[in-house]
């Protein structure tokens, strides 16, 4: 039996430091960008690039979910498409190593990789799921999906419609949950739609940061061209004020969805049954946030499906999270989170 399936885009994250001439030279130049593989290897082998210690992760934000959700005791699946590649078998290490079973499809495509660069303290993502595209829903079978208690969805998929709706209804024939993330607030403009959609015909979570919640009300209210600009604790006033009563009639009298916005340093707000749980944490300086939101949604799942009350899936989620700003994505010993995994076994 599966606790969490997890389903999405396989990809290895690289965590370096590069000077704005390089960064340039690769054309790496946005905040969040795609990139040509051809680039990302070519830079691979730069020496300047290992110069300065470059730090691998396995990522993508399911795969991220999956092991952080091993490394706190559940019995956690992945299933996604990698290469046949160094990188793919990098990857598979990683998360089997944290205790994660996978089901992963191969393809003649080169795996997925993500460039996240410290350029002058400024934080730039290079990304090309490559081989990650391929996942049908062939690949998926009604077995795997039965298996698990909660199904979590990678975001980026979404665009892959076809297949999300396939995963979609094989859960809801199981009566299993599935948990989704926004990924993007570049997705939730293209996508609000749709994920309101999914919430009110499937058993959903639904799990967003500030931004993308704030986008997801804009966009299904049609209340403005432009998100505004806003403060941390701005935001978090926003949403308490004008995101959450939105959210409350979605949920009201039902079991799911379960909505879920994460506020960073300033904790959760969670929107279950047309009630509001708001669970604050103390903020801290982070090292790097890759990964963080994962692992909110991973403690948060897992909790949950432990029996656990809403307010301490939030918490959890909370403490959790800030253990993963300590480091590049979700490169973390399994041992920094044993004293979670106690928490979900009592």
């Amino acid at each position: 039996m599966t606790e969490l399936l997890c389903i999405g885009n396989p990809i290895v994250d690289v965590f370096v430091k590069l000077d704005k001439d390089l960064a340039a030279q690769y054309g790496i130049v946005d905040p969040v960008q795609h990139i040509e593989m051809e680039q990302i290897e070519t830079l691979l082998q730069n020496p300047l690039f290992n110069f300065f210690h470059a730090v691998k992760s396995s990522g993508g934000g399911a795969a991220n979910v999956a092991k952080i959700a091993a490394m706190l005791g559940m019995k956690a699946a992945f299933t996604g498409c990698t290469g046949n590649d160094d990188h793919a078998k990098f990857f598979e290490r990683e998360i089997t190593g944290a205790g994660v079973k996978t089901f992963l499809v191969k393809s003649n495509q080169k795996t997925g990789l993500c460039i996240a660069c410290n350029v002058g303290g400024e934080i730039r993502f290079a990304a090309n799921p490559a081989a990650a595209l391929e996942l049908t829903e062939a690949s998926v079978s009604e077995e795997m999906i039965g298996s698990a208690e909660v199904v979590v969805l990678d975001g980026y998929i979404l665009d892959r419609r076809p297949l999300v709706q396939h995963i979609l209804l094989k859960a809801s024939r199981r009566g299993i949950p599935v948990a989704l993330d926004a990924a993007s607030v570049f997705q939730v403009k293209r996508k609000a739609e749709e994920i309101l959609t999914y919430a009110r015909n499937f058993p959903l979570f639904v799990f967003m940061n500030a931004d993308e919640a704030i986008a997801f009300f804009n966009t299904i209210r049609k209340t403005r061209d432009e998100d505004p600009v806003l403060q941390e604790k701005e935001k978090e006033q926003f949403i308490l004020r004008d995101v959450c009563p939105m959210l409350k009639i979605i949920t009201d009298g039902e079991i799911f969805p379960i909505m879920v916005v994460k506020l960073g340093g300033r904790g959760a707000v969670v929107v279950a049954g047309g009630n509001v749980y708001h669970e604050e944490t103390f903020t801290v300086i982070p090292r790097n946030t890759v990964g963080a939101g994962d692992a909110f949604c991973a403690a948060f799942i897992s909790a949950w499906i432990r029996g656990k009350s809403i307010s301490e899936c939030a918490v959890l989620g909370n403490k959790v999270a800030r253990e993963i700003l300590e480091v590049p994505g979700t490169h973390i010993r399994s041992g920094k989170l044993r004293k979670f995994a106690k928490i979900l076994k009592k």
